[in-house]
C-alpha cells in the first residue's frame, strides 16, 4: 500500500529541497527516542537524552508515540526558526486542537487526560512547557548539526538534479520506500497510510531529515506546499555525531601540536560541514583543492574522516574517532541503550 502524489510539468517546475523543519524533526526524534531502531546511529544520543529527560516530557513521548499517527499541531512541517515554531504550536487554535485530536482518536488510544486538552488552559500550558522541554533535550544541542546535515544532503540532491534529472532526485531519497513512476511519486508509508494528492500547481517541498531515518513522512496541508520528509544519505547508517564544541585557537592546541594548524583546520572543518566536497573544504578553509585532497587523504588514512564518491566527486564526512579527538578530553557518552525506557511519570 503506498500513498500517490501526482505531478503535472508545473508541480515539477516548483519542487525544490528544503532545510529541515523543526518540529516535524523534533517528533522523528521522539519517535526514534522511543523505538528501537538504529541502535548504532542512536544509541548514545537515545542515552544522553533519557538522562537529560524530566517527568513532564511524558506528556508529549505520549502524543507522539514511536508508531501511528501524531497531532500536526505538534508536528507541523512548517518552516523557521525553532523558537518561531515552538510560539507557533502554542498560539494553536482550541478548534485545531480538538480537529487534531479527534482524528487521531479514530486511528488509535489517546491518554485520557487529551480530553480536557482544548478547553484547559493550564493543561495546555503544561503540554506547552513539555514540549519546550524535550525540545532542549533532544533537539536543541543538536540543531545546528542537524542542519549542517541537511545542508550537506541538500547539495548531494542537486548533485542528482543536475547530472541525472527530476526522476533521478526521487530515486534518490530513500529507494526503499519511494518510487518515481511519471508522473507520479509513491511512497510506501510505515503506518500503511494510502490515498492519493493531486497537487494541482502547488509543487512538492522535499525535506531532509536526520532523524527521520526509519521511513518518509508526508503532511498533505502544510503551506505553502505539501511536504515529503525524507532521510538524509549517505551518512544514515553511521553514528550520529555528538556536537562538535568550538574550535580553540588553533595555534595554542594540542591537536594543533599534534597534526599541524592546518591538518587540524582540515578536521574540523569537515566536522563542521560533513558530506563536503573537495572544492567545497578548499573553498571553506581557503587552500587550493590539491592541497585540501592532500590532506583528505591523509587524514582518511589516519581514521579520522570517510570519503565517499559521487559520480566524479569526493565527499568527506568525520569518522567517530575524528570527533573523538576533536572533542577530546570531553567525557563521551558509550553507555548501552536500556534495555526500558525510563519510567517517566506525570506529576
Amino acid at each position: 500500500m503506498v500513498y500517490r502524489i501526482h505531478f503535472t510539468v508545473e508541480d515539477l517546475m516548483r519542487t525544490r529541497v528544503a532545510q529541515p523543519s523543526p518540529l516535524m524533526e523534533l517528533a522523528a526524534a521522539v519517535r526514534t527516542l522511543q523505538s528501537r531502531s538504529h541502535p548504532v546511529r542512536f544509541g548514545a544520543w537515545r542515552h544522553a537524552a533519557f538522562a537529560g529527560l524530566e517527568p513532564m516530557a511524558r506528556m508529549v513521548l505520549d502524543l507522539i508515540p514511536p508508531g501511528g499517527w501524531a497531532p500536526t499541531f505538534l508536528s507541523s512541517a512548517g518552516t523557521g526558526e525553532p523558537h518561531e515554531l515552538l510560539d507557533r504550536a502554542r498560539a494553536t487554535p482550541r478548534s485545531r486542537i480538538r480537529e487534531d485530536l479527534a482524528h487521531m482518536a479514530e486511528q488509535q488510544p489517546l491518554p485520557p487526560w487529551t480530553r480536557h486538552l482544548a478547553d484547559d488552559r493550564d493543561l495546555r500550558r503544561r503540554l506547552y512547557e513539555s514540549l519546550d522541554h524535550v525540545y532542549d533535550v533532544l533537539l536543541s544541542p543538536h540543531w545546528a548539526h542537524v542542519v549542517g546535515e541537511a545542508t550537506a544532503d541538500r547539495g548531494i540532491r542537486m548533485r542528482h538534479l543536475l547530472t541525472g534529472g527530476v526522476e533521478a532526485l526521487f530515486a534518490s531519497l530513500d529507494p526503499r520506500r519511494i518510487r518515481w513512476t511519471a508522473p507520479v511519486l509513491e511512497v510506501a508509508m510505515v503506518s500503511g497510510f494510502d490515498g492519493d494528492l493531486h497537487l494541482e500547481g502547488q509543487g512538492l517541498l522535499l525535506v531532509p531529515s536526520v532523524f527521520g531515518a526509519g521511513s518518509p513522512a508526508i503532511d498533505i496541508d502544510a503551506e505553502p506546499q505539501p511536504v515529503v520528509r525524507y532521510p538524509v544519505g549517505p551518512d544514515s547508517a553511521r553514528p550520529f555525531r555528538m556536537p562538535v564544541r568550538p574550535a580553540p585557537s588553533a595555534a595554542h592546541t594540542s591537536l594543533s601540536s599534534l597534526m599541524g594548524k592546518t591538518r587540524a583546520l582540515v578536521l574540523y572543518t569537515i566536522a563542521q560541514h560533513p558530506s563536503c566536497s573537495t572544492k567545497e573544504l578548499a573553498a571553506l578553509t581557503g587552500m587550493t583543492s590539491p592541497s585540501a585532497s592532500e590532506h583528505a587523504t591523509t587524514l582518511r588514512a589516519a581514521g579520522l574522516i570517510d570519503t565517499v564518491r559521487h559520480r566524479n566527486t569526493a565527499l568527506h564526512s568525520p569518522t567517530p574517532m575524528g570527533i573523538a579527538l576533536l572533542n577530546s578530553p570531553a567525557q563521551r557518552v558509550s553507555s548501552p541503550v536500556p534495555d526500558d525506557l525510563m519510567p517517566l511519570r506525570r506529576g
